[in-house]
């Protein structure tokens, strides 16, 4: 199965379901007639109907019955009652793909009794600017090129990972949370060019530009950060002053504490806590 000749549904128009829209039509894998999407807000599903071409669907049952693939793009605590609004509409002829944080396909399974072809993803923030990286966990009950489609799908915004179920809260911790920790690096960054006497625009500049190229460097290098570490910091120089300063601080110990915390999070929110 190939996302190519499917009629593509977004259940939820919000800003990944957007980023996802425009991925889609922007890689011209779907032309924009066979794409659709709902949302709670009227203006904003117009919005994004007159910006993409896309067709807007009021109605979510209606959204289900005339898609293949159906994007289930809306918040954890409304899941189950989308699903409830949804179940009549669902055979197995859909590929139903969630994107909601700590919701397990169980849940999903027990709230839609009659799907079998369901895959559950976790992308993140960058999707809006084509560079997500999304986790799809494997699934029973999937057709041939099911997951394939999926990859697909999710390839249009960014670099895509497949691993199983039970590390997508762990997901969830690290990049579905982390493009935040990031901008707090980036703010803070340039907050501290901004004491030591750079104006704010540059200061911000050189933050987001630093980070956006170390990235980029270690992705198509492969260089290992502590190897990047290296490079930059020579003996007795401003480098490892600087690193030093962070070590001092728990610098590490802080972002493994943010990574833990997000996915014990993620947990309870899919035991509904």
């Amino acid at each position: 199965m190939t996302i190519k000749g499917k009629r593509i549904g977004f259940l939820g128009a919000g800003n990944i379901g957007e980023a996802m829209i425009r991925g889609l039509l922007q890689a011209g894998l779907v032309p924009a007639q066979d794409v659709a999407a709902s949302d709670a807000r009227p203006e904003r599903l117009a919005q994004i109907a007159r910006q993409y071409g896309i067709r807007a669907c009021a109605d979510n049952p209606t959204l289900v019955r005339e898609s293949h693939v159906i994007v289930l793009a809306v918040k954890p605590q409304i899941m189950a009652a989308v699903c409830a609004e949804i179940t009549p509409a669902v055979d197995r002829s859909k590929l139903i793909i969630s994107l909601a944080a700590g919701v397990s396909t169980t849940t999903l399974r027990q709230q839609l009794p009659h799907v079998e072809r369901l895959i559950r993803v976790m992308p993140n923030t960058p999707a809006l600017v084509l560079e997500a990286v999304t986790a799809i966990a494997r699934a029973d009950g999937l057709e041939g090129g099911d997951l394939e489609t999926a990859q697909e799908l999710f390839g249009a915004v960014g670099r895509v990972v497949v691993l199983d179920e039970e590390a997508l809260d762990a997901v969830t911790g690290l990049s579905g949370s982390g493009p935040a920790y990031v901008a707090i690096v980036i703010e803070s960054l340039a907050d501290g060019g901004v004491k030591m006497g750079l104006d704010r625009a540059t200061a911000m500049t050189l933050a987001a530009q630093t980070v956006l190229g170390s990235a980029k460097l270690i992705l198509e290098t492969g260089t290992h950060p502590g190897q990047l570490k290296d490079m930059v910091a020579s003996p007795g120089g401003t480098t490892i002053a600087g690193i030093a300063a962070l070590e001092e601080g728990g610098v590490r110990r802080t972002f493994i504490s943010a990574v833990e915390r997000a996915t014990l999070r993620s947990r309870e929110l899919g035991k509904g806590r």
